[in-house]
């Protein structure tokens, strides 16, 4: 009996050009359509792996880690200046679903810094900010601005310890003045300090003493009578 042979079956040939067509191991520069090129490592033809970004509308780059497409990982983004035509580094640390995820640092035009923590591209948990007035804030954030506990050191030197909320002194907290030699401990809500005890505190080393020091008052229970403040505020806040 003969032996028919069939032709084997193929896939259609744009199966195979697909295929190939598939970026996945190291490849050198890629070109999109709106002229943002890359270089470096591929999975499933998305960016996977190690690798540099360029966007032709602004001039930015990115280098570092990436997976499935997305910045993740530790990696550096830098704006290119107009005026000089040099890289200026804007953010270098962690990343996380392509955007920055984790602790980093983020320098801002005016010349401010950030260092610390974020989530969802925000400035979350625990950080340090360096203001352009010489001001430094370092503590708790959460959604971008001082939330908690955190320690303001003014650039006169004076400083503040205490509560934070949506960026402003909120709950019990102390004011130093080293230059007037005074303290002001009480309670604060939306920057305003709403009671507390003003007492003297280092005037013999201060640079600028008041005249006269501060009367002593005598209470009863001064430290009741904060903690009786403080009482108050968190109930009107519960």
């Amino acid at each position: 009996m003969p032996v028919i042979k069939y032709p084997r079956i193929r896939d259609p040939l744009f199966y195979e050009w697909d295929r190939k067509a598939q970026k996945c191991g190291l490849r050198h520069t890629v070109y999109a359509v709106n002229g943002d090129q890359y270089t470096g490592e591929w999975l499933d033809n998305l960016k996977h792996g190690k690798g540099t970004q360029i966007w032709k509308s602004t001039g930015a780059i990115y280098s570092g880690d990436w997976k499935f497409g997305k910045r993740d990982g530790y990696g550096s983004y830098s704006i290119l200046d107009p005026v000089t035509k040099e890289y200026k580094r804007v953010y270098t640390g962690w990343w996380e679903n392509d955007r920055r995820g984790g602790r980093g640092m983020f320098f801002y035009p005016n010349g401010e810094l950030y260092e610390g923590e974020w989530s969802n591209g925000l400035r979350s948990g625990w950080g340090k900010m360096h203001y352009k007035d010489g001001s430094i804030y370092e503590g708790q954030w959460l959604m971008d601005q001082p939330n908690g506990q955190g320690l303001l050191r003014l650039s006169n030197g004076n400083r503040y310890e205490g509560g934070w909320k949506d960026g402003k002194k909120h709950g019990p907290g102390k004011y130093f003045y080293p230059d007037k030699g005074q303290l002001l401990e009480g309670v604060w809500v939306a920057d305003i300090p709403k009671c507390g005890v003003l007492v003297d505190f280092g005037r013999d080393n201060a640079e600028a003493p008041t005249e006269f020091p501060l009367p002593e008052v005598e209470l009863h229970d001064p430290a009741g009578v904060l903690a009786e403040a403080r009482a108050m505020f968190d109930d009107s806040h519960n």
